[in-house]
């Protein structure tokens, strides 16, 4: 059985879900590449105590904090190669950004591979299941391209913002899958 209760934000409405233990899903409203793997199964709970810990975390995140990602019980369900690249994701400190290359050059290295895809790297991060805390939105293009956030690119730059992260040096794509 799982969990879930809302939470607030100025990105919209967030729906938290539990395994009664763990999170395992963060969702954004209207937010792309949701795969729903725990299905229908979901009953509303407000007062898990696994809820009450990701909502003062999402507290003092959205106040400028920085909390760790270690505070709370995650979940995500997903193989080992995405595990792996979420793993990653945790590991970008709060405030700065790498790429999609330079997270496949590591995860390569982590699954004792000679090479890995930015790409097959892309479709991992885009299907991260707890955005916002496992931080995906930190992961931008090697240009500098900002694409690839199924919260929406809006939504990505507003989370970097929060950060301090200088987005002007960024730029939007024209076309793309992320828009």
């Amino acid at each position: 059985m799982f969990y879930s209760t809302s939470y607030p934000s100025f990105l919209g409405e967030i729906t938290l879900v539990s395994d009664g233990e763990n999170i395992v899903e963060l969702r954004l409203a209207e937010h792309r590449h949701f795969e729903a793997p725990i299905g229908d199964c979901v009953e509303a709970n407000f007062d898990l105590p696994t809820f009450a810990m990701a909502k003062k975390w999402l507290d003092a995140y959205f106040s400028g904090k920085k909390p760790a990602i270690s505070e709370l019980p995650l979940a995500p369900a997903g193989n080992e190669f995405r595990q792996t690249v979420w793993g990653l994701l945790c590991e970008i400190p709060y405030g700065q950004c790498t790429t999609y290359g330079e997270i496949a050059k590591e995860t390569a290295v982590r699954l004792n591979k000679n090479c890995m895809s930015s790409q097959a790297v892309g479709g991992a991060v885009g299907h991260n299941p707890i955005s916002i805390i496992i931080p995906c939105h930190r992961v931008i293009g090697a240009n500098g391209n900002l694409t690839g956030y199924g919260g929406g690119i809006g939504r990505k730059i507003k989370l970097l913002e929060l950060e301090g992260v200088d987005t002007s040096k960024f730029f939007i794509p024209s076309k793309g899958t992320a828009l």
